[in-house]
């Protein structure tokens, strides 16, 4: 029996974000689009999987084990979020003009501005899974699923302004409000469970939120002044950005918990 898209659409978004090989092809338009509201959820698996890379190599010590589960990460991605941070930042930092902005986008190379923003955020994310320690199993999963949040947001708020690339990442970025709605509620679900077992303070709660709110606000605001609307690198920057953010907010508000 045929799954309705909305339940296809999860496997078509593991399908989408990462190298794991869940199958399922051929996917249909409407798996595609629903595949966006199930982002999240894969962020939050994702996380699982880091987690337990965590738990097996800590011993190794914090630093070693960040490298190792931000390494883990990326081929479990394909470096999906690293590749549209760094094409983002080579467009957005050496391009005046739009049309150079796109002709950038396309340009397979690194740039310095890329290489640049590469080195930072991969340095950031395993400086802060170090300070978090004992915790930065949970806050893997955490991070991961709110992460993936934000450019959710922008897909909605925000056309899509990339002409030549595939059909099928059209189709994923076409969302409309019950999308939105679904992909929110994982976040919204984690959360609330960690509030509930006392994992997570109220405050903490609050300045994630506000951390990932003010990720969307800004980057969509760049990204519209710069460019008019979103791409998928665009995306791939804003999640990459999103996480930075809230690891920092975990290791503000937690860190010498850890």
């Amino acid at each position: 029996m045929q799954l309705p898209p909305v339940l296809r659409g999860a496997r078509a978004a593991f399908a989408f974000y990462t190298r794991i090989p869940v199958g399922g092809f051929p996917y249909s338009p409407a798996d595609w689009q629903w595949a966006s509201g199930w982002f999240p959820l894969v962020g939050a698996c994702l996380g699982g999987l880091l987690a337990l890379v965590w738990l097996a190599v800590e011993r190794a010590g914090p630093f070693a084990a960040a490298a190792l589960v931000v390494g883990v990460g990326m081929l479990l991605t394909g470096a999906f979020h690293e590749d549209g941070l760094a094409d983002t930042a080579d467009a957005l930092g050496g391009a005046y003009e739009r049309a150079r902005l796109f002709e950038i986008l396309k340009d397979s190379r690194i740039g310095s501005f890329g290489a640049a923003a590469l080195v930072v955020v991969l340095v950031l994310r395993i400086a802060l899974l170090a300070r978090l320690q004992a915790i930065a199993p949970l806050a893997l999963v955490l991070t991961g699923c709110l992460a993936r949040t934000p450019p959710i947001w922008l897909m909605v708020a925000l056309p899509y302004v990339t002409s030549s690339t595939t059909s099928r990442s059209q189709t994923v970025a076409r969302i409309t409000g019950a999308q939105a709605m679904l992909a929110t509620a994982c976040p919204v679900l984690l959360m609330g469970g960690l509030l509930w077992t006392g994992w997570l303070e109220t405050t903490t709660a609050w300045a994630l939120l506000a951390a990932a709110g003010l990720t969307a606000l800004v980057c969509g605001w760049r990204f519209w002044v710069r460019a008019g609307g979103i791409t998928g690198d665009f995306l791939g920057a804003t999640q990459q950005i999103a996480e930075c953010a809230l690891l920092l907010v975990l290791a503000l508000t937690r860190g010498e918990a850890a």
